[in-house]
This record gives structure tokens, C-alpha cells and sequence, in this order.
């Protein structure tokens, strides 16, 4: 689609595309380029390593929390999970695999921080600004940092007070020795449900404080026998169908409870097992009616659990759900006392997500020097098709708002890097050196998200007490409100013209 305006001459930068991050988005985008046979690009990560949140946690009892079938590449599925929910080091093992087998590993750039990306609107082109002061000029950058990459300490008075040992889950220091120790845990997330039974049994009290219960569902987990993985491999057609039955469940837990919650009334029933579940693994009635949610199930994110509510039945393990008012150099004190002395403080308080800083997670800025983070305060987060966002050309992302639906990152992760390659050999068709999407199919897009949130069980009235991290400033919870389906289908049918493409010599047509 022509933009209408002057052809102009453009330097070619040394890689067409920066991918900005080298955990399962950059990966998944980095096979989708090759696959293209889009070669020069290179994958920018901040970490030592790659595999990006199963790089940085690796807190006791990490596991991914939806089946492993589903939490991998379509084209590259792998048998030999150990168990239906995999270890954190299965994963960091997965991402290393895939770098290996797709020889991603003379792309990636390790130890590279971006801390800035300003658009050069003359020469159609990015530059990225690094921690090391070193700059990075692509045509194209895939922004695929994820949004649980950074950690959010808890806003408490006295926190630097603290005269133990303190730890954020996400980054765990494994050389710290909690054997007889006393420890204070900060939250009850998703984290929280995995690393709590994990190190119960090694120490000597542990002091769980809460400040919003989480909806515990039990988990569907055991080993993954010989004979199932060997069968996997051999039979043909079985890693598929597996794929497809774990993915029925995963879209039903999520996608369907969570975005069509008027029309199907899953959340109801779902609730009255987690309260089952809740009765018969947590034996003290005071203590059961503290990890009683008061919000509906599906208004955060749940934990999925068989160890976690019984862990509140040993006598070394204390609830406490008071307000903390704040932290002294030996212990906590809440609203309703002191608790202590700690020897070990671990905040698992998860991640900035919707907040200044993290998305995106550093400064964008356009060729008229507007800042992304600046627009999406301004007009609420948005991005056409999850993807693209109209002012910010050549500039995608696998991660945006109104992209993922809840249901597997990695259907998300290629659906998106299929989205995009589409855009960039339409480019590469039409000679262009700029691509941008027009406001009016982001406005459109935006319009349509917002008009099926009635039946999305986030606006049903019931979330008011849940302390959300999909809640974000202005009120949305920009999850994409459709099925994995929809979705897939739309990333390989979304019109093109839906873009502007300009040529550096030429005005594409």
C-alpha cells in the first residue's frame, strides 16, 4: 500500500533485523527469519546465557505450569519430558537444544543490554543503544523480551533495613544454604505455589506472609513413563495427538473460561473443584478460610498445585495475612505485630509487567522523537494484531499488548513471528525499507478487542479485590480476547494492506 510520500536514497545497516532477547521469542522469531530466508539478523540478549525466564529462575521446585506437550515449537517437539509438567532445567535444556539444532548460536550476542532504540527516519532505520556503549544498526527490530523478565520488589517500608539474607525468586542465589534456616516468604503468586512446598522440609520455620489468596487448582502432574516417551517417538502421528489433547485442555483452562466467561460458564464449576480441593488437603479451618479466595477464579493467575495448601499443615510452616507495614533488621512487622527473627527474606513478588519501565523495557522513541512508553500512557496500550503500533515503523514485537491469550506462549510466539515475516517479505517484494501499520487498522483492531470484553469474566465484577497483574493503569487487561484459533488463522490472513511499505528508491505500490 502506497504512503504517499517522497522516495528517498537509504544506507543499508549492517543486519535487516535486530530480535531483541534470547528466550523462547527471540528463538521462535530467529527460526521464522531463517526459515524466510531472512539471514542477516542477530539476537541481542542481556543475560549469559540463553532461554530467557528459564535462564534467570531457578528457584527450588520451578516447573512450567501448563503440560509440556503444549509448552514447545510445533516443528520441533520433543518426547522425553520427564514429567507432563516439566522441570525448570528441562526448559533452559529445550531453549539450548533449539539454538543448537537451528545453529542460532553465532547470532546471539550475549551479555548485550539494549537500553535504548531510536528510529532514524531519513535512513529507514534503527539504532539501538547498548549497556557496553556500543550501537547496533538494523532496518527491522523484533522486540521479544517477554514481560516477565523484570523483578518487582514489593513497595515495603524498611526493605533495605533487612539485615539477613534477601532474595527476589527470580533471582535466586543458589549458594545460599536455607538447611535450619528461618524464613519469611513475600507473596503467594505463581511462584510462590512452586518454591513454598519445595523448601518446607529443608527449613527450620517458614512464614509465609499473604496478601491476596490465590486460587490453587489441583495439578495433573506425574512422571512421564519409559514406555509413553518411547511410544511418542516411534508411533507415528502420537507427539501430534498428544500436542492436540494437551492443548484442548490448556485452551479450556484459559482462553475459553477467561475470554468467553458469559458464554461458557466454565469458571463456576472450576471454582467449586478448587474449594474441594481446598477442603480436603488444608486440615485447620482458620487457616482454610485465609486461603479462601474472595474473587473469582480467573481474575489472576492461578497456581496449580498437589503440594502447596498442605504445606499450611506442617507445624513448622506459619500463615500470615496481616498488612505489612514494614521491615526491620531482623524480622516483619505487620499491623498486628512483630514476626521473627528471620534469617532469610525471599520476595516472591513477581514481575513489572503493565508498568513504566517494562513495557516496553526501555526507551522507543520515534523519528519525531515520540516515546512509545509516553503513547501507551497517553492512549492506553494497543498494538495492531498484538504486533505493530501505527508511528513506530519497521518496529514489531511478539509480546504486545492484545497479542497473547492465555493460552501457550509458543502458539503466541509463532503466530506473532509468522505475522511478522508476512510483513517483511512483503517488503522484501516491494523494495521497501519501511513498514508501518496505518491507525486505522490498529484503531480497528483496538475497537474490537475493547468491544469483547463484556464477556470476558476480568469485567464481570468480581475481580474488584484481586491485586491483578493483568489489570493495567487505565483499568484493561490487554489480553488478545479470542481463541488460540482465531488467532493462528488471522497471523497468516491479516491484510497486508493494512501496512504502508515506502521504498528508500521507490514508492511501493
Amino acid at each position: 500500500m502506497a504512503d504517499g510520500r517522497a522516495s528517498q536514497t537509504t544506507a543499508e545497516p549492517p543486519v535487516d533485523v535486530a530480535v531483541i532477547g534470547a528466550g523462547f521469542a527471540g528463538i521462535g522469531a530467529a527460526v521464522a527469519l531463517s526459515r524466510a530466508g531472512i539471514e542477516r539478523f542477530v539476537l541481542l540478549e542481556q543475560g549469559d546465557g540463553v532461554g530467557g525466564a528459564w535462564h534467570w529462575n531457578t528457584y527450588p521446585g520451578i516447573a512450567v505450569d501448563i503440560p509440556s506437550f503444549s509448552y514447545q515449537f510445533s516443528y520441533r517437539q520433543q518426547a522425553d519430558w520427564s514429567r507432563v509438567y516439566a522441570p525448570g532445567h528441562e526448559l533452559k535444556a529445550y531453549a539450548e537444544h533449539c539454538v543448537d539444532h537451528y545453529d542460532l548460536a553465532s547470532r546471539i550476542r550475549l551479555n548485550t543490554r539494549v537500553t535504548g532504540a531510536t528510529w532514524d527516519d531519513r535512513e529507514h532505520l534503527w539504532r539501538l543503544s547498548t549497556a557496553g556503549d556500543d550501537t547496533v544498526t538494523a532496518r527491522h527490530v523484533i522486540g521479544a523480551t517477554g514481560v516477565l523478565t523484570k523483578p518487582k520488589p514489593p513497595d515495603i517500608p524498611g526493605l533495605e533495613n533487612f539485615a539477613g539474607t534477601t532474595m527476589h525468586t527470580a533471582r535466586w542465589d543458589a549458594s545460599v544454604d536455607l538447611v535450619g534456616k528461618r524464613v519469611a516468604v513475600i507473596g503467594t503468586g505463581a511462584s510462590a505455589v512452586q518454591l513454598v512446598p519445595s523448601i518446607a522440609p529443608k527449613v527450620a520455620e517458614l512464614t509465609v506472609f499473604q496478601r491476596t489468596p490465590i486460587w490453587c487448582l489441583p495439578k495433573l502432574d506425574r512422571p512421564v513413563p519409559a514406555t509413553l516417551r518411547a511410544g511418542l517417538r516411534r508411533l507415528p502421528g502420537a507427539q501430534w495427538a498428544m500436542r492436540l489433547t494437551s492443548h484442548a485442555y490448556v485452551e479450556l483452562t484459559f482462553p475459553i473460561a477467561a475470554h468467553f466467561a458469559t458464554v461458557v460458564p466454565v469458571a463456576s464449576a472450576t471454582e467449586r473443584l478448587a474449594r474441594r480441593h481446598l477442603r480436603q488437603q488444608v486440615r485447620d479451618p482458620g487457616v482454610r478460610d485465609k486461603l479462601t479466595p474472595r474473587y473469582g477464579l480467573g481474575c489472576k493467575r492461578p497456581g496449580f498445585s498437589n503440594d502447596y495448601l498442605p504445606t499450611f499443615n506442617r507445624a513448622n510452616v506459619h500463615l500470615e495475612t496481616a498488612p505489612i507495614a514494614q521491615l526491620t533488621d531482623e524480622g516483619v512487622r505487620t499491623t498486628d505485630g512483630e514476626h521473627g527473627p528471620f534469617d532469610v527474606l525471599v520476595l516472591a513478588t513477581g514481575f513489572k509487567v503493565f508498568e513504566r519501565g517494562n513495557m516496553p523495557p526501555f526507551p522507543v522513541r520515534s523519528g519525531d522523537g515520540a516515546d512509545l512508553e509516553a503513547f501507551w500512557a497517553a492512549n492506553r496500550y494497543q498494538a495492531y494484531e498484538g504486533v505493530s503500533v501505527p508511528g513506530f515503523p519497521n518496529f514489531f514485537t511478539i509480546l504486545g499488548p492484545y497479542g497473547f491469550n492465555g493460552a501457550s506462549y509458543f502458539t503466541l510466539i509463532e503466530n506473532q513471528a509468522r505475522h511478522i515475516v508476512r510483513c517483511l517479505q512483503r517488503a522484501r517484494q516491494l523494495g521497501a525499507t519501511r513498514v508501518e501499520v496505518t491507525t486505522e487498522a490498529n484503531d480497528r483492531y483496538f475497537a474490537e478487542m475493547l468491544g469483547r470484553r463484556h464477556r470476558q469474566v476480568f469485567f464481570q465484577g468480581t475481580c474488584g479485590t484481586a491485586n491483578s497483574y493483568y489489570f493495567d493503569a487505565h483499568g484493561d487487561v490487554p489480553f488478545r480476547a479470542s481463541t488460540t484459533l482465531e488467532a493462528t488463522w488471522r497471523s497468516a490472513r491479516f491484510d497486508l494492506d493494512d501496512y504502508t511499505f515506502q521504498s528508500s528508491q521507490r514508492i511501493a505500490a
